[in-house]
Formats: structure tokens, C-alpha cells, sequence
């Protein structure tokens, strides 16, 4: 079969966005989610109104009541050898990827991953690898600028060295607008290709050396800024500003290849090269409630959207007719004159208004009938309230609020964990998806990483170390998993409760020798009561005491054993053995992270 051409490729890949386009549209897949977005951000009416109308926004409150009970926190990531020799590596990969979850940025891109797997039903997670380097005068004072320098020594005795800014793997949200896939897949496994949307301005696309010279210069634009003063203005200048060209990032994940190109020219600005990336394509799909038979996900809102609208034409109904019941008199215009009206119409107690005439005054004022709305009426709120809470699976407990019903502490917690069975396996399902982006961060750091770098960790005894590692120290094969319930929040005093009820279980063993008992106290300071230095709470090995011979026993010296108490040193690593048979590295390093403790 011969090969197709660049410009086929091309054409057959316009020809399947165009499908893709016509898919979502069909199945309005973009209105839904823009609908579900303008739910959440307390848009919902389609016009403006004369008439007071009021909203209730319950959908805001069900993604922000779900979303802190599965990604709040700094996740803890395990990382767990496949095999014996990478079981030191394990440890310092474990360390690192934690250090970078948390100083690289990552904890708030996937968070806002999360809050679009609520609120549209999915959420996109890309991993990537960014390598900033720059060019600078060799021995330079960093508080003098470079034009300065330029000035003060000649350009051709200048010397200059290449700086590394960054050098890491990264993590980024992408937009469910901006991801497109295969029309006829129905999971991510039997997905055929997936395509990136990115928005760039027309002048960073001819400027770009990475892509082909002749395709770049022509680009055009395809979208103008939305805020410009003429958005169909062709101008120069305004071309420069306000023009954007959709440059699409395709994957074909059969031929796993990667290409670039962008609307307009028949040419690609990156030709179809092989996926740089050792695990196939970067994206990461964080999916909410499956729909059987279709590809894209159902979110929270969809289901209670109907609800929504209901609850708040309901109320908007209840603030009308509070405002029509409104005390009004019919009264005989004749019997009052000016005075007396003035004094009718008045606030004050206790007031005299004269009536003119003869006439009983039963005849002269009486009150106006008032339409009062039945009782039923005003239950119906509660009512939609209460079934958006039962299709959206969140109790009073989630919400931090107290049932109208008294229980039992037992049947308190029955009915909690009961309602928290939704948010667990949401819980569980976010957890996977960051052990897999875990997993590809460790991947590109294993496949780019160039020089060495330096990470905080913390080891077992929470003595901070700053640790220099390279890609050699992450290689290895590894199982990455999320510690259970690490994301969810801390209940602090359910915490401390069961930091107490652990001391209490381990009491009996105290007399038997088999607790060491200034671990115990370290970790009930630590993971009981949120202390971060528990040994400074802790009290030091007591001081060492010299054996009179009389008293039996031999100094240490003499190769009598230590005294009761004091610490023994860890066996020496055998001296001269390569560093590959020590598990890959320092053997110093491995005893202090021995431990595993978390990362601060």
C-alpha cells in the first residue's frame, strides 16, 4: 500500500475534526456543558427581566460541598518497587515525585481538572516537560542588568554560558472545549486519536522556529478577541493584537505518531513524527459518571438542572405574593377630611382620627380581603431541595448541617457513611487518576531529565534533607498509588480521637518491651496533633555512664555491649561495593529515608 502524503494526512485529518465537531453538535454535547457552566457560576436565566426573580444557586453549593471532600489536600503518593534492586530508588522516587506535586504547581492544575470532572462530567490532565534555558554573561553580577554589562565590556571579549532555568516535568489543566476526540470511540480504549485545540496569537505562530518556515508564514487567524474594537479589523496592527490562530496538536494513537498544524495552509507546522513520549500520548482523561454506549461522561449538574430551575421559579412565585399581601382599608372618603385622613395614614400609637358624619363606623373603614396562598405552598421549596439532595447524593452531614430527626451516635454514623459512599468513590477514582499522573511525571523526568537537581525530603526520623539526584537515582520500574483518604479533609478532632485510642490499644504491649515508646509519642504529636517537630517534645538519650568494674559488665571499649537505653549504630555498608549494587543510592541517604515519613 503505497504511503499517503503530508498534504493527505492533512485533508484526512480536517475531514475527522470536522466529524468530531459534528458529533458534539449533534448531541449538543457544548451546549450542555455550557449550560452546566452558567449552573454553576449563577446564570440562569436567559434574559433580563423587569420583574424581581430570584435564585437559589443549590448547584454551586453541590460542586463546592463534593469537590473539597475528594481533592483538598496535597495528595500522598506512594511509589512501590517491582523489583528487589529498585527498592532504594523506590524510596527517593517517592520523596521526589511528592516534592514536585507540591512545588511544581500541580496540586492546583488538577484541582481545577477535578472541579470541571464535576461540573461538566470530565476533565482533561496534560503532563509535559519544559526545558528553559538561557544565554548569560559568563561571571556577571546578578544586580547588574545585561545592557549594563553590554556597555561596560566589549561585546567580542564577552564571555557567555548557558543558564538552565527550568527543568522539570510539569502538569496542566486543559479545557473540555479545547479536547477532541475520535466520534466513534465510546471509552478512552478504543479511542483512535485525540486532538489538542490550542489558542495562540497569530504573531508568536510566525515566530516560532519550531515549526516549518513556509507553513508559519502562511498562518491566518481564525479568531479575533472578543474585546477589540473591531474584531474584523485586518490591519497590521491590529492583527498583532488581537488575532489568534487555532493551532491543533494531534495524536494518532494506532501509528503513535504526533503532529502539529493550525487552519489555513495545506502544510503542517510539525510534519507526523513519532510520539516523543515513552507512554503514547500525554492526556490524561478524568471521567465522572459513565453513560453506557457513549463516550463523554455525565456530571453533578445535569441531573438536577431541571430542579434547579423549578426551585427557583418556586421561590421567585413565594416572594411575589409575599410582596401582594399587603394590608390595605376601604374606607367612605366623605367621612374623613384632611386631618382625619393625615391621621389614619399615620405610624404613631395611639392616635385620634375624627370622623365627620353620623354614619356607624363599621360603614366608614373597613379592612380589604387579602388573598392568602395555602401553607402547601410554601413546603414545595423544602420539598425541591430535598430531592436535588437525593439525586445529587449529598446529606445534611456533607453539608455541616444537623437533620431535623434526633439519632443515635450509631445510627448518626450509619446514615453518614452511608451518604459518604458516593463521595468514596469519587474519592477512590481521583486517587487513580493521580497515580497516573504521578506515573508520568517520573516517565518524562526518567526520558529528559539532563543535569542534576536538588529536592526537599523529609526522612524517617523528620530530619529535613536536601537530596541531589539526577535521572539515574528514578529508574527503575514502579507501582504508583495514592494513599487512601490523603486527599479528602482532616477531621481534627476525629484525628486526635483516634491518636488516643491508638495509645490505649497499644498500652498492653508497653510492659512486654515490644513498643518503642518514643516512636509512639512521635507519632501521636505528629499525625494526632498536626505537630511538625515532635522531638523537640521528646526528651534525648540519656548521658552515657561509665561501668565500675566491680559492678560486673565491661566498658564498651573492652567489647562489652552498650548500656540499656542508648542508641545502636546501624550496620556499616561494606566498603568498595558499586553503587548499582547498592540499590543506585548512597547508602547514607537510603538509612535516613528508611522510614518513608511524608514529605513536609
Amino acid at each position: 500500500m503505497a504511503r499517503s502524503s503530508n498534504t493527505e494526512l492533512l485533508k484526512n485529518y480536517r475531514t475527522k475534526l470536522s466529524q468530531s465537531r459534528r458529533m458534539r453538535k449533534q448531541e449538543q454535547h457544548d451546549d450542555t456543558w455550557k449550560r452546566m457552566l452558567d449552573l454553576y457560576r449563577g446564570r440562569h436565566y436567559e434574559n433580563y427581566s423587569d420583574e424581581d426573580r430570584l435564585l437559589v444557586n443549590m448547584a454551586f453549593s453541590t460542586i463546592n460541598v463534593i469537590a473539597p471532600s475528594v481533592s483538598i489536600n496535597h495528595p500522598k503518593i506512594t511509589v512501590s518497587a517491582r523489583r528487589p534492586e529498585d527498592a532504594d530508588k523506590a524510596t527517593v522516587t517517592e520523596a521526589i515525585v511528592n516534592y514536585w506535586w507540591r512545588h511544581y504547581g500541580c496540586q492546583p492544575q488538577f484541582r481545577s481538572a477535578v472541579k470541571d470532572f464535576l461540573i461538566f462530567g470530565h476533565g482533561w490532565v496534560k503532563v509535559g516537560y519544559r526545558f528553559v534555558e538561557e544565554e548569560r554573561v559568563k561571571n556577571a553580577d546578578p544586580n547588574v542588568e545585561e545592557n549594563d554589562v553590554v556597555d561596560l565590556v566589549p561585546e567580542s571579549n564577552m564571555e557567555t554560558e548557558l543558564v538552565i532555568l527550568e527543568d522539570r516535568p510539569f502538569i496542566e489543566r486543559i479545557s473540555p472545549f479545547d479536547m477532541f476526540v475520535d466520534p466513534d470511540a465510546t471509552t478512552m480504549h478504543d479511542v483512535r486519536w485525540i486532538a489538542q485545540r490550542i489558542k495562540r496569537p497569530l504573531v508568536d505562530v510566525k515566530n516560532d522556529r519550531r515549526y516549518n518556515s513556509a507553513a508559519r508564514s502562511e498562518a491566518q487567524p481564525s479568531l479575533y478577541s472578543k474585546y477589540g474594537e473591531d474584531t474584523q479589523a485586518k490591519q497590521p496592527y491590529g492583527e498583532e493584537l488581537d488575532s489568534y490562530v487555532e493551532v491543533w496538536e494531534w495524536y494518532d494513537i494506532p501509528k503513535k505518531t504526533m503532529a502539529v498544524f493550525c487552519n489555513g495552509p495545506d502544510k503542517f507546522l510539525i510534519a507526523p513524527t513519532k510520539i516523543p513520549f515513552s507512554f503514547g500520548h500525554p492526556f490524561t482523561m478524568l471521567r465522572n459518571y459513565e453513560v453506557p454506549e457513549h463516550f463523554y461522561p455525565m456530571g453533578e449538574l445535569e441531573a438536577i438542572e431541571s430542579l434547579q430551575h423549578e426551585l427557583n421559579a418556586t421561590r421567585t412565585q413565594m416572594m411575589n405574593h409575599r410582596k401582594r399581601f399587603s394590608r390595605k382599608w376601604l374606607y367612605k372618603e366623605s367621612a374623613f377630611d384632611p386631618d382625619g385622613r393625615s391621621a389614619l395614614e399615620s405610624d404613631e400609637d395611639n392616635i385620634m382620627v375624627p370622623v365627620s358624619g353620623d354614619e356607624p363606623l363599621s360603614g366608614v373603614i373597613v379592612p380589604m380581603p387579602a388573598v392568602i396562598s395555602p401553607p402547601e405552598f410554601y413546603n414545595q421549596s423544602s420539598l425541591i431541595s430535598s430531592d436535588m439532595d437525593r439525586v445529587s447524593g449529598i446529606s445534611d452531614y456533607m453539608r455541616g448541617s444537623m437533620p431535623e430527626i434526633r439519632r443515635t451516635a450509631t445510627e448518626a454514623g450509619i446514615a453518614a457513611d452511608a451518604s459518604n459512599a458516593r463521595a468514596s468513590d469519587k474519592l477512590a477514582a481521583i486517587e487513580l487518576y493521580i497515580g497516573a499522573a504521578a506515573q508520568r511525571l517520573v516517565a518524562l523526568a526518567q526520558q529528559y531529565m539532563t543535569g542534576e537537581q536538588v529536592a526537599r525530603v523529609v526522612g524517617s526520623n523528620a530530619i529535613p534533607l536536601w537530596v541531589t539526584f539526577d535521572s539515574d537515582y528514578i529508574k527503575g520500574d514502579f507501582d504508583y498509588e495514592v494513599e487512601g483518604g490523603s486527599t479528602a479533609p482532616v477531621n481534627e478532632s476525629f484525628r486526635r480521637q483516634m491518636a488516643l485510642q491508638m495509645v490505649d490499644a497499644m498500652a498492653p504491649f508497653v510492659g512486654a518491651g515490644v513498643v518503642d515508646m518514643a516512636s509512639l509519642a512521635r507519632h501521636v504529636l505528629q499525625f494526632g496533633f498536626g505537630i511538625k517537630s515532635p522531638e523537640a517534645f521528646l526528651a534525648g538519650p540519656p548521658p552515657q555512664q561509665e561501668m565500675a568494674p566491680e559492678q560486673g559488665g565491661m566498658p564498651p571499649e573492652q567489647g562489652g555491649m552498650p548500656p540499656q537505653g542508648m542508641p545502636q549504630m546501624p550496620p556499616q555498608m561494606p566498603q568498595g561495593q558499586p553503587m548499582a549494587e547498592q540499590g543506585g543510592i548512597p547508602p547514607e541517604l537510603a538509612a535516613i529515608l528508611g522510614g518513608g515519613a511524608p514529605m513536609q
